[in-house]
């Protein structure tokens, strides 16, 4: 089970969406497992993926420690780590995850893995038709099929479909209903950029599952009315 499958919208806007996870299982296959996944995340750079975490270390996206008034002046501030940063970290067990914005990127990336028999459970969030294509034109079966639930009760008082679209994207509930209105008003005001935005959404999510080029096309659709 995986909370990103609680990412909220109709089938047509979450074809830019996929979600490639990693676990090993604590005294069965974690037998050398921060090098696997490390493996993973260094393969999976070959296929361009949007953002990258585990849940035991900071993700990608990143607050930035020690952030000064001189440092923000002179250097800026620096949403996210290199990659290789990133994947140096790894050192303990725990769930790693890549997101990625188009079907054949993740469709290779599980060809490779496949390839590289890592002994590690791999686990694919996204529209579950696309999920079963890859599988068998890769040639891959997959072990279990889990779906989410739609919502239920007074759906009078959740936020608007926009905002859910954003904030549903941290699975763990760590983007707030009023941060997304703000970052969504901030855009159409012109105080900061769609990037940007998307940007500080991510820095939110802890275990590096945000989608930013899902949340970029949010903004846009919210902007214009659409």
């Amino acid at each position: 089970m995986t909370n990103t499958l609680h990412r909220f919208g109709k089938p047509d806007t979450l074809r830019d969406d996929y979600i490639v996870f990693a676990m090993a299982a604590k005294g069965i296959n974690d037998d050398g497992a921060a090098a696997k996944v490390q493996t993973f995340f260094r393969t999976a750079l070959k296929y361009d993926p949007i953002n990258m975490g585990n849940a035991v270390i900071n993700p990608l996206y990143r607050p930035e420690k020690n952030l000064t008034f001189l440092k923000l002046y002179f250097s800026g501030r620096h949403e996210k780590v290199a990659p290789e940063t990133f994947i140096a970290e790894v050192a303990a067990l725990g769930t790693a995850a890549v997101v990625f914005g188009n079907r054949g990127a993740m469709g290779g990336f599980l060809k490779e893995l496949q390839d590289l028999d890592l002994g590690l459970s791999v686990n694919v969030s996204a529209l579950v038709d696309d999920v079963r294509e890859v599988c068998g034109e890769i040639h891959l079966t997959p072990h279990s099929v889990e779906y989410s639930l739609p919502f239920a009760g007074d759906l009078e008082r959740l936020p608007e479909r926009d905002i859910l679209s954003l904030t549903t994207m941290c699975g763990h509930g760590m983007i707030a209903a009023n941060f997304a209105r703000k970052m969504v008003d901030g855009v159409r005001e012109g105080r900061f950029g769609h990037d940007q935005a998307c940007q500080y959404m991510a820095k939110f999510c802890v275990c590096g599952v945000f989608n930013t080029t899902r949340a970029m096309r949010i903004l846009e659709a919210a902007g214009s009315g659409t």
